[in-house]
């Protein structure tokens, strides 16, 4: 049980020596980097500097209100120049000192993959409309001191940023959407392309089901009808503000649903309240829209479930019916205790997953100290067999659901 820590994640798959070649150019770009960082050092300098001088002509009353108002403006800009300096040395810092273990190369910029592309050049685009607007505010503003031709030239150039803004803002949309339609049916490439493989290792009861759900198509709506969810929640409404500790590009890079595809499993672990929950539909919300099949079910449904279909006669037979389910969710794993014969049904499932479908499990306290959950001797190959292929993020904070009743009633 003590190696359960350090079999959270499978090495990343080998990259070719043109792959490591290519990225490795990134390394040219690295002078230009350092003089980012330095720009960023000159940028602080002029922004107190600025200050320093305006406080004094204050203090002495030499300052007239030209004076006053082209240094605020100034000042401005110095700190928006510098904002832009900062998004740039950020992912500058990903791209050349961080390491990150992702799946194609191990320094492979992670701000990349939960970064929307089209939002972020909205983003600079309306960063350099306020930085251009400030120039033309301080042009107006000592206007007597400014050539005409400047003035003609900085609204050009200014109008100039604002149809580019309004250009990119209007196709970010097509954009975006023709992005999501690339993702889905690549999705549902691969699965009509899993499928016959399945059929042909799990036997003819797989070639009776698959089939049938290829020819039916059944769209995104359906397929999150039929999951079971509660509740939809979504990723992009997840609230982790309340929370302590979160790895948000560990999520970031769960959201595009690879462990889907690669068999892997997931495992939230935090308090109750923490949104191990949300979390968890989210991810299959998302797999639905994918293409993928989902089942969601609280741990006790399961062994209710799995219970049944043993008084029956027919556990093999279930669990070769739930491989059609490319996602299966356990959630609230912790809550309840179950005896040997109801870990025994858990480890039956856990083990005909193993890398033939992906889990997501939510629980309460680490795998470790499954033993607490589940009794009799199939805790811990069970807990070996989950965390082979995991993904496991721990969520550390106080419960979102004492949080917000705690806030209304103070405010």
């Amino acid at each position: 049980m003590q190696s359960v820590q350090a079999i959270t994640r499978a090495p990343s798959p080998p990259t070719t020596t043109l792959g490591y070649a290519l990225f490795a150019t990134r390394w040219l770009q690295a002078p230009l980097y350092f003089g980012l960082v330095a720009a960023q050092g000159v940028y602080v300098y002029k922004f107190f500097n600025e200050l320093w001088a305006l406080i004094l002509r204050c203090v002495t009353g030499q300052a007239t209100e030209t004076y006053v108002m082209l240094a605020v403006l100034k000042l401005v800009d110095v700190v928006m120049i510098a904002n832009l300096l900062i998004m740039v040395i950020v992912g500058g810092y990903e791209t050349f000192v961080s390491r990150i273990g992702l799946q194609g190369h191990r320094d492979q910029p992670e701000w990349l993959s939960h970064v929307n592309s089209n939002v972020l050049k909205v983003k600079l685009a309306t960063a350099i409309v306020g930085i251009s607007s400030v120039h033309l505010l301080q042009m107006f503003v000592d206007v007597h001191h400014t050539p005409r031709h400047s003035l003609l030239w900085g609204t050009v150039i200014h109008m100039a940023f604002i149809l580019s803004a309004a250009i990119l803002a209007y196709m970010s949309g097509p954009m975006a959407a023709q992005a999501e339609r690339a993702h889905q049916s690549s999705h549902q490439s691969h699965e009509s392309h899993q499928s016959p493989q399945h059929a042909a290792e799990d036997g003819p009861p797989e070639k009776a089901v698959i089939p049938a759900q290829r020819e039916e198509a059944p769209s995104a709506e359906a397929r999150l009808r039929a999951a079971g969810f509660p509740d939809r929640k979504l990723m992009e409404d997840f609230d982790a503000e309340h929370l302590r500790s979160f790895d948000r590009e560990a999520v970031a890079r769960l959201g595009k649903l690879d462990f889907v595809v690669a068999r892997r499993n997931v495992v939230f672990v935090g308090p109750p309240g923490t949104g191990k929950t949300h979390l968890a539909i989210g991810l299959g919300v998302r797999a639905c829209q994918a293409g993928h099949r989902v089942l969601f079910a609280t741990a006790g449904d399961w062994a209710a479930r799995l219970a049944k279909a043993q008084a029956d006669g027919r556990l093999g037979e279930e669990l070769r019916r739930l491989d059609t389910y490319p996602l299966l969710i356990v959630d609230e794993v912790g809550y309840l205790p179950f005896d040997a014969d109801t870990s025994q049904l858990f480890f039956r499932l856990v083990a005909h997953r193993y890398e033939r479908g992906s889990l997501i499990v939510t629980g309460d306290r680490p795998l470790e100290r499954w033993d607490e959950v589940f009794g009799g001797p199939a805790a811990p190959a069970m807990v070996d067999r989950l965390a082979h292929h995991a993904e496991i993020v721990r969520l550390e904070g106080d419960s979102y659901r004492m949080r917000r009743p705690t806030s209304d009633w103070a405010g």
